[in-house]
């Protein structure tokens, strides 16, 4: 191969810091230092579990896509339907449904909402909603000059802001003294790895890689396996950033653990910290980090579900999918954070789990030849559980099966699939291979 189509060390670093930038946004600033404030003494295995499932997973997501050659294959290996409903599922919900209006929620609730007051929230959101998606539609219009705008610029920027944060943080001379509160007590490592759930970049690593291929390609990379590569060395680096950053924000909210313990979000508490670091200054520097990374990751996912539909459906082309989505963002984003956030748990409950599997099969199984049935009967018995488990979180029981089912080893913890999964391989690498 021509080594002209091989990126530069500098030029992967950029695609590396692209992806991280549309990896963080809301949730990832206000988890760890709830976290760490909940985790109290037990910070260590609650970050520990953080980190596999808003790190970890991520990464191997990225991974597994670059070499099944797409979302929509790797799901393939389970049936054809499934590739399509789920395809289309983790897009919508990682798109208009769910993380695009939070991008719009959050930032307005860190950044306006303390200006305009409770009395003009509503009216406040709805003009800084249209503003910040009309800045987002934008500049995803040009989904293939990602790398120039996020990844030379707007990443950049973000990080040296946290590392500001961070910085106070270092010289407030506080140590993490209180004990573990809720599940924190019991099982801080699964806690954690459950909160990890709500970071959302499990689901989202399955999809960003259709843009970031697409970025790649365009820096003159030509052979597949040059971008597969590429785009495997970008998401260590994603992975790696992200890590750094959580534990940086696990730290700033552990030095205000003893005096934010009555604070029932990560959002106050970082609003805290930056007073206690900053005093007035503090707010605004904390503002301007919720908007870069909330309008980082509305960018990136506006690119990604837009580029997605405009090959499922040819009929509409892709800017016209990202006004769509942008508008259909603002109109959801108006209904409230909070109401965005207690429905995105039971969703992701359901989904999670079968991304997490899938994830793992890609590992242990190529899809093709003996074994090859692991794939629909692991999934199967993944979905079953998972949506058995997310209806109960919404208050539905179904009669006998739900009682049945809670009886799973971890189903308490939202873990109960675990078990289904593995009986799942087991028995699909025992079929044989032309069973019905």
């Amino acid at each position: 191969m021509d080594r002209s189509e091989r990126l530069s060390g500098k030029k992967v670093l950029i695609v590396g810091l692209t992806l991280f930038s549309m990896f963080f946004g809301a949730g990832n600033l206000i988890f760890p230092p709830f976290l760490a404030v909940q985790a109290g003494t037990s910070i260590i295995p609650a970050a520990a579990g953080f980190l596999i499932s808003a790190v970890g997973l991520p990464v191997l997501g990225v991974i597994a896509v670059a070499y099944s050659g797409g979302l929509e294959k790797l799901a393939g290996r389970v049936h054809p339907a499934f590739a399509q409903l789920f395809t289309i599922l983790i897009y919508l919900s990682i798109g208009p449904f769910l993380a695009i209006p939070r991008t719009a929620g959050t930032s307005f609730e860190m950044t306006l909402l303390p200006l305009v007051g409770e009395g003009g929230k509503a009216a406040g959101q709805l003009l800084y909603s249209i503003v910040f998606f009309t800045i987002a539609m934008v500049m995803a219009f040009n989904p293939d000059k990602l790398t120039e705008r996020l990844g030379k610029i707007l990443c950049p920027a973000l990080l040296i802001l946290i590392f500001v944060m961070f910085a106070g943080s270092v010289f407030y001379h506080q140590t993490i003294s209180g004990e573990p509160a809720g599940a924190y007590q019991r099982a801080a490592a699964v806690t954690g790895f459950l909160e990890g759930y709500q970071t959302m970049d499990t689901i989202a690593a399955l999809n960003f890689g259709i843009v970031i291929a697409l970025n790649i390609r365009a820096m003159g990379v030509r052979e597949d396996s040059q971008v597969v590569r590429t785009t495997i060395h970008s998401g260590m680096i994603a992975g790696l950033l992200l890590a750094l950053i959580y534990m940086a924000l696990a730290y700033v909210g552990g030095q205000v653990q003893a005096e934010a313990a009555s604070l029932d979000n990560g959002a106050r508490i970082l609003t805290f910290a930056a007073g206690r670091f900053y005093g007035n200054t503090g707010a605004l520097l904390l503002g301007v980090i919720f908007f870069i990374a909330c309008l980082n990751t509305c960018i990136g996912l506006l690119s990604c579900c837009s580029k997605y539909f405009s090959t499922l459906v040819p009929g509409i082309g892709y800017r016209a999918w990202v006004v769509l989505f942008a508008v259909t963002s603002v109109v959801i984003a108006n209904a409230g954070l909070s109401r965005i956030l207690a429905f995105s748990v039971p969703v992701l409950n359901a989904i999670y789990p079968v991304a997490i599997v899938l994830i793992a099969l890609s590992f242990i199984h190529r899809g093709e030849g003996a074994g090859r049935k692991m794939y629909p009967a692991a999934i199967l018995l993944t979905g079953i559980v998972s949506v058995i488990y997310s209806l109960e979180q919404t208050r539905i029981v179904i009669p006998v099966i739900t009682g049945a089912v809670s009886l799973l080893p971890g189903y308490g913890l939202g873990l109960g699939w675990l078990i289904p999964a593995a009986i799942g391989i087991g028995i699909g690498r025992m079929l044989p291979e032309h069973s019905r």
